[in-house]
């Protein structure tokens, strides 16, 4: 952060970047202390999951298992991909 204040201050889009990057460190510090000793994780907060979902960090779609092999197929279809619509 020193160098781009001191160096590249008027470069928005590098701040940025640096910005999602420290956010979502921080994301991922906060998840594994709240995590200890549980199997899965605890649901996100929903304007944690909208903010991630705009920046391409989270994608949103429908989960998609195998019922015959749960453990080993799954998939996400995509919203707007995939789609047996015909357009």
């Amino acid at each position: 952060q020193n160098y781009l204040d001191n160096f590249w201050p008027d470069l928005k889009a590098a701040h940025e970047l640096l910005d999602s990057i420290l956010q979502g460190r921080r994301e991922r510090e906060s998840e594994s202390q709240e995590n200890r000793g549980k199997e899965y994780p605890e649901h996100l907060p929903l304007e944690i999951l909208e903010a991630g979902i705009k920046s391409g960090r989270y994608i949103q779609g429908t989960l998609n298992v195998n019922k015959h092999r749960a453990q080993l197929e799954a998939f996400v279809r995509l919203q707007g991909f995939g789609s047996k619509e015909a357009g």
